[in-house]
């Protein structure tokens, strides 16, 4: 197990991870938001149960998601650039929206979210490639239409998704204990897929782990802590 756990320390965003090197030769190039996501999630396989890990060995996940869309019809001939928003509205983009969704409805608020309306996103989808991005840019033409109301930190600023603050950096949160007493009980040794023993000798390594990694840690674990609720909602045996 302590191998597994020191792999955690040398993850290297700047690589390229092995699982994606079907996309390259698919597509020609690999999508910064499909990289992003390979290299956040590779540490799962520290993570995974030894029989889960020799049942899934030859299943290679973004074949399988690349083997949804006819190359020719629908990404040939595009631009790499519209091939990645292609498969990212296709795929990771619906989420995001029912996300939102599931949030209001929990709340019972309604939402907006203005950038999703329909006659924007047809405007937005005939824009040439020059106003999408510019040299680092991203979402050039909307950054330029709010330029003279925002500061210039917040023009230059990269785009990054929203949020909560990591529940790992603190220990005196419900949330935090929730996530500590449930990964370490009853619930997530019922989980086949998971190794207990691996996930409880990463949450002891917690407090070693400088702030910034331990935040990129926080999406794992509350992926693991929400399958534990799933079931124990459930009542899977």
């Amino acid at each position: 197990m302590q191998a597994r756990q020191d792999l955690l320390v040398r993850e290297d965003e700047s690589r390229v991870p092995e699982s994606l090197a079907f996309v390259q030769r698919f597509l020609g190039f690999i999508p910064s938001w499909m990289k992003k996501l390979a290299v956040g999630r590779s540490i799962f396989h520290i993570l995974l149960s030894d029989n889960y890990i020799s049942d899934m060995k030859n299943r290679d996940p973004f074949r399988l998601f690349l083997s949804q869309f006819d190359k020719r019809s629908q990404l040939s001939e595009r631009k790499p650039i519209i091939q990645s928003l292609y498969l990212w509205t296709r795929s990771i983009l619906p989420n995001y929206t029912l996300f939102a969704e599931r949030l209001e409805m929990a709340h019972s608020i309604e939402v907006r979210v203005p950038l999703l309306d329909h006659k924007v996103f047809e405007f937005v989808k005939n824009m040439p490639i020059s106003l999408l991005i510019r040299g680092s840019k991203e979402k050039y033409a909307l950054r330029e239409v709010a330029k003279p109301f925002i500061t210039d930190t917040i023009y230059n600023r990269p785009k990054h998704p929203f949020f909560a603050p990591p529940v790992s950096l603190k220990n005196n949160n419900k949330l935090h204990q929730l996530l500590q007493d449930t990964l370490r009980g009853e619930d997530l040794a019922s989980i086949p897929f998971f190794s207990q023993k691996s996930v409880i000798g990463l949450l002891d390594r917690l407090p070693k782990i400088d702030e910034t990694k331990r935040a990129s840690l926080d999406p794992i674990l509350l992926i693991i802590l929400s399958a534990c609720l799933l079931r124990s909602q459930l009542h899977i045996n």
